[in-house]
Protein backbone atom coordinates (compact mmCIF):
# COMPACT_ATOMS: atom_id res chain seq x y z
CA UNK A 1 0.00 0.00 0.00
CA UNK A 2 1.98 3.48 -0.87
CA UNK A 3 1.31 4.95 2.62
CA UNK A 4 1.81 8.95 3.30
CA UNK A 5 5.23 8.69 3.66
CA UNK A 6 5.42 9.25 7.32
CA UNK A 7 3.87 5.92 7.87
CA UNK A 8 6.97 3.72 7.33
CA UNK A 9 6.57 1.90 11.21
CA UNK A 10 4.56 0.43 13.63
CA UNK A 11 2.55 2.28 15.60
CA UNK A 12 2.33 4.89 13.12
CA UNK A 13 1.44 2.59 10.13
CA UNK A 14 -1.86 1.26 11.80
CA UNK A 15 -2.32 4.92 12.91
CA UNK A 16 -2.53 6.42 9.62
CA UNK A 17 -4.43 3.22 8.50
CA UNK A 18 -7.08 3.45 11.57
CA UNK A 19 -7.06 6.92 12.40
CA UNK A 20 -5.33 9.77 10.99
CA UNK A 21 -7.79 11.83 8.97
CA UNK A 22 -11.19 10.41 10.16
CA UNK A 23 -13.23 12.67 11.34
CA UNK A 24 -13.90 13.32 14.82
CA UNK A 25 -16.92 14.38 16.62
CA UNK A 26 -16.87 12.97 20.17
CA UNK A 27 -15.49 15.99 23.18
CA UNK A 28 -13.51 13.78 24.43
CA UNK A 29 -11.47 12.45 21.72
CA UNK A 30 -11.30 16.00 20.39
CA UNK A 31 -9.39 16.55 24.00
CA UNK A 32 -7.58 13.58 24.26
CA UNK A 33 -6.11 14.88 20.79
CA UNK A 34 -5.35 18.52 22.14
CA UNK A 35 -3.45 16.85 24.88
CA UNK A 36 -1.76 14.78 22.88
CA UNK A 37 -0.50 17.25 20.20
CA UNK A 38 0.17 19.91 22.89
CA UNK A 39 2.65 17.32 24.90
CA UNK A 40 4.26 16.30 20.68
CA UNK A 41 5.58 20.13 20.48
CA UNK A 42 8.98 19.48 19.55
CA UNK A 43 9.20 15.69 19.50
CA UNK A 44 8.10 13.39 17.09
CA UNK A 45 4.45 12.01 17.01
CA UNK A 46 5.95 8.41 17.13
CA UNK A 47 7.14 9.10 20.85
CA UNK A 48 3.71 10.35 21.57
CA UNK A 49 1.72 7.24 19.55
CA UNK A 50 3.79 4.84 21.95
CA UNK A 51 3.00 6.74 25.12
CA UNK A 52 -0.76 7.39 24.08
CA UNK A 53 -1.69 3.93 26.50
CA UNK A 54 0.55 5.96 29.30
CA UNK A 55 -1.40 9.63 28.77
CA UNK A 56 -4.47 7.32 28.38
CA UNK A 57 -3.63 6.04 32.35
CA UNK A 58 -2.19 9.00 33.67
CA UNK A 59 -4.70 11.14 32.52
CA UNK A 60 -8.17 9.32 33.80
CA UNK A 61 -8.86 8.16 30.40
CA UNK A 62 -9.11 11.74 29.55
CA UNK A 63 -11.51 13.08 30.99
CA UNK A 64 -11.63 16.90 31.53
CA UNK A 65 -13.78 17.01 34.74
CA UNK A 66 -11.86 14.75 37.01
CA UNK A 67 -8.53 16.32 35.12
CA UNK A 68 -9.52 20.01 35.63
CA UNK A 69 -9.56 18.99 39.73
CA UNK A 70 -5.92 18.20 39.71
CA UNK A 71 -4.04 19.77 42.24
CA UNK A 72 -0.13 20.00 42.59
CA UNK A 73 0.27 16.76 44.33
CA UNK A 74 -1.50 15.12 40.80
CA UNK A 75 1.26 17.40 38.60
CA UNK A 76 4.07 15.97 41.07
CA UNK A 77 2.80 12.27 40.57
CA UNK A 78 2.95 13.39 36.51
CA UNK A 79 6.09 14.65 36.54
CA UNK A 80 7.47 10.96 37.88
CA UNK A 81 5.57 9.32 35.30
CA UNK A 82 8.30 7.68 32.77
CA UNK A 83 4.79 6.56 30.94
CA UNK A 84 4.32 10.11 29.64
CA UNK A 85 6.61 13.03 28.31
CA UNK A 86 7.43 14.96 31.53
CA UNK A 87 7.46 18.29 30.70
CA UNK A 88 5.89 20.66 34.14
CA UNK A 89 4.73 23.47 31.22
CA UNK A 90 3.27 20.73 29.35
CA UNK A 91 1.33 18.46 32.27
CA UNK A 92 -0.01 22.55 33.81
CA UNK A 93 -1.04 23.05 29.96
CA UNK A 94 -3.06 19.65 30.00
CA UNK A 95 -4.68 20.96 33.25
CA UNK A 96 -5.57 24.11 32.35
CA UNK A 97 -6.85 22.88 28.95
CA UNK A 98 -9.28 20.79 31.19
CA UNK A 99 -10.51 23.91 32.72
CA UNK A 100 -10.92 25.57 29.59
CA UNK A 101 -12.65 22.95 27.90
CA UNK A 102 -15.03 22.51 30.37
CA UNK A 103 -15.73 26.71 30.12
CA UNK A 104 -16.15 26.06 26.87
CA UNK A 105 -18.73 23.49 26.81
CA UNK A 106 -20.52 25.33 29.06
CA UNK A 107 -20.61 28.07 26.91
CA UNK A 108 -20.78 26.81 23.47
CA UNK A 109 -22.34 23.23 23.96
CA UNK A 110 -19.52 21.27 23.02
CA UNK A 111 -15.73 21.31 21.97
CA UNK A 112 -17.38 19.38 18.53
CA UNK A 113 -19.22 22.54 17.70
CA UNK A 114 -16.59 24.87 18.47
CA UNK A 115 -13.65 23.58 16.55
CA UNK A 116 -15.04 22.12 13.42
CA UNK A 117 -16.61 25.87 13.18
CA UNK A 118 -13.27 26.90 11.47
CA UNK A 119 -13.48 24.53 8.64
CA UNK A 120 -17.27 24.85 8.06
CA UNK A 121 -18.56 21.81 9.92
CA UNK A 122 -16.64 19.27 7.33
CA UNK A 123 -13.68 18.06 6.04
CA UNK A 124 -11.22 20.35 3.99
CA UNK A 125 -10.28 18.11 0.84
CA UNK A 126 -6.79 18.88 -0.04
CA UNK A 127 -5.00 17.47 -2.94
CA UNK A 128 -1.54 16.98 -1.67
CA UNK A 129 0.61 15.57 -4.04
CA UNK A 130 4.36 15.48 -1.97
CA UNK A 131 4.73 16.08 1.77
CA UNK A 132 6.32 19.60 0.76
CA UNK A 133 3.19 20.67 -0.62
CA UNK A 134 1.41 20.13 3.09
CA UNK A 135 1.69 23.36 5.36
CA UNK A 136 2.12 23.49 8.66
CA UNK A 137 -0.50 25.84 9.67
CA UNK A 138 -3.30 27.59 7.43
CA UNK A 139 -5.61 30.31 8.06
CA UNK A 140 -8.18 28.49 9.66
CA UNK A 141 -5.34 26.54 12.59
CA UNK A 142 -4.22 30.35 13.12
CA UNK A 143 -7.78 31.43 13.83
CA UNK A 144 -8.60 28.46 15.90
CA UNK A 145 -5.17 29.35 17.82
CA UNK A 146 -6.48 32.54 18.43
CA UNK A 147 -9.94 31.77 19.76
CA UNK A 148 -8.06 28.94 22.39
CA UNK A 149 -5.65 31.12 23.35
CA UNK A 150 -8.46 33.73 23.93
CA UNK A 151 -10.72 31.14 25.80
CA UNK A 152 -7.26 29.86 28.00
CA UNK A 153 -6.20 27.26 26.54
CA UNK A 154 -2.16 26.65 26.18
CA UNK A 155 0.07 25.02 23.76
CA UNK A 156 -2.02 25.56 21.27
CA UNK A 157 -0.11 27.30 18.71
CA UNK A 158 -1.30 27.21 15.23
CA UNK A 159 0.98 24.35 14.27
CA UNK A 160 -0.57 22.44 17.05
CA UNK A 161 -3.63 23.18 15.93
CA UNK A 162 -2.97 22.22 12.26
CA UNK A 163 -1.95 19.00 13.69
CA UNK A 164 -4.93 18.45 15.41
CA UNK A 165 -6.99 19.42 12.05
CA UNK A 166 -5.27 16.86 10.55
CA UNK A 167 -5.42 13.80 13.05
CA UNK A 168 -9.07 14.38 13.83
CA UNK A 169 -9.80 14.96 10.01
CA UNK A 170 -11.08 18.54 9.88
CA UNK A 171 -8.60 18.08 7.05
CA UNK A 172 -8.08 15.85 4.25
CA UNK A 173 -4.25 15.37 3.90
CA UNK A 174 -3.30 12.00 2.83
CA UNK A 175 -0.94 12.81 -0.51
CA UNK A 176 -3.69 11.95 -3.70
CA UNK A 177 -1.44 8.83 -4.02
CA UNK A 178 -2.38 7.46 -1.02
CA UNK A 179 -5.46 4.84 -0.86
CA UNK A 180 -6.70 7.01 2.09
CA UNK A 181 -7.23 9.97 0.87
CA UNK A 182 -9.94 8.57 -1.43
CA UNK A 183 -11.81 6.84 0.76
CA UNK A 184 -11.49 9.86 3.40
CA UNK A 185 -12.99 11.51 0.34
CA UNK A 186 -16.53 10.03 0.98
CA UNK A 187 -16.19 10.59 4.68
CA UNK A 188 -16.64 7.85 7.58
CA UNK A 189 -17.52 9.19 11.63
CA UNK A 190 -15.47 8.36 14.56
CA UNK A 191 -16.32 8.06 18.06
Amino acid sequence: MPRCPWATTEPAITYHDEEWGVPVHNDRTLFEFLILEGAQAGLSWITILKKRKNYRKAFDGFRAEKIARYRARDLQRLLRDSGIVRNRLKIAAAIENARAFLALREEVGSFDTCLWSFVGGKPIQNRWRSMADVPARTAESDAMSRDLVQRGFKFVGSTICYALMQATGMVNDHLVTCPRHAELSGVRRRK
